[in-house]
């Protein structure tokens, strides 16, 4: 997870463990894809022109949501006081925020949830939904790689779900819910989703040896999570009083931003924007998910568009008569090099690095998926099989083998026979410097390993 610090906006980076052996762009998909509850449009049926909604004030739907109470504390005053110093920053996040809060506000009302989470990507993320920690963590609400894989966010080649604003609201309400029924608190769910729900228990667990209370301002636990909540209840004050904290907040009205457009072919991002007249960082912002240039239809897959470009959207998809995607992919069957696979594939070296994040000096292990452009060999939409489990993993070639080196030399035999009486005489002491060489060595990676905290979300 990412959060900010007292002074500046950070990314964290939590480090693991060290990267050893092969190299894998993905994590393993999950089978059947969760469909958004967005407003959805098939096209092919419906008319975008016929949908509508009331016009309201959403954040005075999420003030009378508010449920949680806040907490005479000088944490919460200090982060209050962070924002208060930063109307630039809150504006920009505020502003990025709106194409989806009307979706999360809604999400957490259909739940019976406190409004107050609907502001917790601002903690998270400031909104962003392309924001990466550097442990890994993606999207709006910052899910880290296993906690999507729990959640069943796809990963794969096409698509990262932790950035797709819809299915991640989703898994991470549906995770907030799950802690609030384990711990009974709000705050203490919060805190689980930051720290982790077994940090928590065992927090838990030395207060009450100890005989102390286990409520989420009575428990020791790392700054990071101390400070959450009063970050969280900071934004509560913010979107009570914008005007305290010299903010205006922007202008939102109480229905949806986006339609759900479904996709019947595959086609290409740039495509796709360009039909909705969109620029290409506009479409990015609200479908942050798609990690190639081509949306694939065997994925049950969506694009996110506002109303009017939707409309726009529709219109021109009917009139436009040409090919919607120029790219497909394939499965490569025997570990080489990326020179080698290009030549066997037929394509361009410069371009199958390019479009698959290739590096120099790495080879494509079998069983890839590879993206390249479509020819008249291969004309077709991207199968369901290779939508769903399309994995890229990359290995180093192995070292080439070491010269023989050639026994002998010009020297005397006089100096050979010295040379070796030297080297014999010298072999114990080696041996046991050695040997030493080698124990410290353990004990290094030893210490170095314990040393390792891994955290996140």
């Amino acid at each position: 997870m990412i959060r900010w610090p007292y002074a500046a906006i950070l990314m964290v980076a939590v480090l693991s463990g060290c990267a050893t052996g092969d190299w894998s762009s993905d994590t393993p998909t999950k089978g059947n894809t969760k469909l958004s509850k967005a407003t959805r449009v098939n096209l092919n049926k419906q008319n975008v022109s016929s949908l509508g909604a009331p016009s309201d004030n959403l954040w005075i739907r999420i003030q009378d949501g508010f449920q949680m109470e806040p907490v005479d504390s000088p944490l919460i005053t200090e982060q209050t006081l962070w924002l208060s110093a930063r109307p630039d920053y809150v504006q920009r996040s505020m502003k990025r925020s709106s194409p989806y809060l009307f979706y999360i506000v809604q999400e957490v009302n259909a739940r019976n949830m406190p409004t107050e989470l609907a502001l917790l990507p601002f903690v998270e993320s400031a909104f962003n939904p392309q924001a990466k920690s550097g442990a890994k963590a993606m999207g709006i609400w910052q899910f880290m790689p296993k906690t999507g894989k729990d959640f069943q966010l796809t990963q794969n080649v096409f698509r990262d779900e932790r950035r797709d604003v819809l299915q991640s609201t989703d898994a991470a309400l549906d995770y907030l819910n799950r802690l609030h029924t384990q711990f009974g608190s709000w705050e203490l769910a919060l805190a689980a989703y930051n720290w982790g729900a077994g940090n928590i228990l065992k927090a838990q667990k030395r207060n009450l040896a100890a005989g102390l209370p286990t409520d989420y301002w009575s428990l020791s636990m790392p700054l990071e999570t101390r400070a959450y909540v009063p970050k969280l209840m900071a934004y509560r004050a913010l979107v009570l009083d914008p005007a305290a904290f010299g903010v205006k907040l922007p202008e939102l009205e109480n229905h949806p931003y986006f339609v759900a457009v479904d996709v019947n072919n595959d086609i290409d991002v740039s495509l796709a924007a360009k039909l909705a007249e969109m620029s290409p960082e506009e479409f990015k912002t609200l479908n942050p998910s798609f990690n190639k240039p081509v949306i694939l239809s065997a994925a049950n897959q969506q694009i996110l568009l506002p109303f009017g470009h939707a409309e726009l959207y529709q219109e021109n998809l009917k009139k436009y008569n040409k090919p919607l995607s120029t790219w497909t992919a394939v499965k490569v069957a025997q570990t080489q090099s990326a020179g080698a696979t290009a030549q066997s594939l037929g394509v361009d070296l410069a371009t199958l690095r390019e479009i698959n994040g290739i590096p120099k000096g790495m080879r494509i292990k079998a069983g890839s998926t590879v993206i390249i452009p479509k020819t008249s060999r291969r004309p077709g939409d991207i199968s369901v099989a290779l939508a769903e489990t399309a994995s890229l993993s990359l290995e180093k070639p192995p070292p080439p083998p070491k010269k023989s080196k050639k026994k002998g030399g010009r020297g005397s035999g006089k100096n050979a026979q010295e040379t070796k009486t030297a080297s014999k005489g010298n072999s114990s002491s080696n041996n046991a410097a050695s040997q030493h060489k080698s124990a410290s060595t353990g004990l290094a990676k030893s210490a170095k390993k314990d040393s390792i905290k891994t955290s996140g979300n």
